[in-house]
């Protein structure tokens, strides 16, 4: 089948054998020129967009070889056909060489044989050069992926740089008591977000939340809760509300902040005050999992997630706790992603060897996150880790 708006050259000196490939064809439908010598035919392949090339060897003022080597020193896309009839196989071996796409000896007695040649030498051309027009297309997808992909790094290195910004720079002492934190982020952007300070008449306030999900939106919804609690904590200091010591309200109105965002996404939060003067502790918790630990000096337990997580219905209503500290050690509070780190089948196996490391004497839960830490196993953790701990400075033992 001729690729019939092909434009072909027929480049021989002998006039009756050019006449009858020349017609032969147009009869075929392809639009053909011709030239009697190297040099005309490559004026006019300078002038032309030509598709291909016939062309005989010996040629007066310019031979066909030299024709060859001159186009393909321009191009390797046009293929060229040899019809010759010197019959010399170092000819045959040059022409090859060069890049001639075929070779075929005079007399060409069926040139349907030519025209089979012709149609190769196209279709191959046709391949090539689609071949090439795609390569470049995915070239230019390829490299606007990887802008697009640069683009995502940077946001997400802003993002990180920003969050990061948020958290407690040191740790928190008051009254004997010392809260700490060590945040371990995962490599997406992090929908932890833990933040601990004082508020007046020796009060110390303390919270862990985990966003669902991962990204800027989870990213974006922790800025939301902190944002929320610091005006809390704004409106004690200028005396215009005290909702910021009462757990269960703050929760209530973070869950409905996160319902006006209409995102969809949800949070566990656990929300403590610890009066140091008193030695009392109020907290509620909106399906904080894993479950607070809680070590006295006689007994370690959890305190139980309860109640929903916030964002997910209106008009919800948190209870609040209230606990004496009395012979009080510490507390540690820990996102999910440190479940990320125990090796445990199940959850339920998970949840009991959390509470055998917040038993243990011999560490804290900070500790403990470092000590994985430093032997590489947060490294991989899909998920952000987060602890925070509130030690008895004076009972208990103060964290690294």
């Amino acid at each position: 089948m001729p690729i019939t708006d092909a434009k072909l050259l027929v480049v021989d000196d002998d006039q009756a054998v050019r006449d009858s490939i020349v017609a032969y064809l147009e009869d075929s439908g392809y639009s053909v020129l011709e030239a009697d010598n190297g040099e005309a035919a490559l004026a006019l392949f300078e002038q032309e967009a030509l598709d291909l090339v016939i062309c005989d060897l010996r040629m007066p003022v310019m031979d066909g070889l030299t024709l060859l080597r001159r186009i393909m020193e321009v191009t390797d896309e046009v293929p060229v056909i040899v019809v010759s009839g010197a019959g010399v196989m170092s000819d045959v071996v040059d022409a090859l060489r060069l890049g001639a796409s075929d070779y075929l000896m005079k007399p060409v007695v069926d040139l349907g044989v030519l025209e089979h040649s012709v149609e190769r030498a196209l279709e191959r051309s046709l391949l090539v050069r689609e071949n090439y027009r795609y390569r470049v297309e995915l070239e230019a997808r390829n490299q606007e992926l990887q802008n697009h992909v640069d683009r995502l790094k940077l946001d997400l290195q802003a993002g990180r740089a920003v969050q990061q910004r948020l958290l407690p720079e040191k740790p928190l002492e008051r009254g004997g008591f010392r809260i700490n934190h060590r945040m371990v982020p995962s490599n997406y952007l992090s929908g932890d977000l833990v933040d601990y300070f004082p508020i007046p008449n020796n009060r110390l306030v303390f919270y862990v939340a985990d966003v669902s999900g991962h990204g800027a939106s989870s990213a974006l919804i922790t800025l939301l809760i902190k944002n929320q609690i610091d005006r809390l904590r704004d409106e004690i200091d200028n005396g215009s509300s005290d909702v910021v010591v009462h757990p269960a309200q703050v929760l209530a109105l973070i869950n409905q902040e996160l319902l006006k965002t209409q995102t969809g996404k949800h949070a566990t939060v656990f929300y403590g005050v610890l009066d140091t003067e008193k030695c009392i502790l109020h907290y509620a918790s909106a399906a904080h999992f894993p479950a607070p630990i809680l070590g006295a000096q006689q007994s370690v337990r959890t305190l139980d997630p309860e109640n929903l997580a916030v964002g997910l219905f209106e008009n919800v209503e948190f209870n609040e706790h209230e606990l004496s500290l009395d012979g009080f050690e510490r507390l540690s509070v820990m996102s999910d992603g440190v479940l990320e780190l125990l090796d445990d089948a199940s959850l339920q196996e998970k949840e009991a060897h959390l509470l055998e490391l917040g038993a243990d004497a011999s560490h804290t839960m900070l500790q403990f996150l470092a000590q994985m830490t430093e032997r590489g196993k947060t490294q991989a953790v899909p998920d952000d880790i987060t602890v925070l701990t509130v030690e008895n400075s004076v009972n208990g033992r103060k964290s690294a």
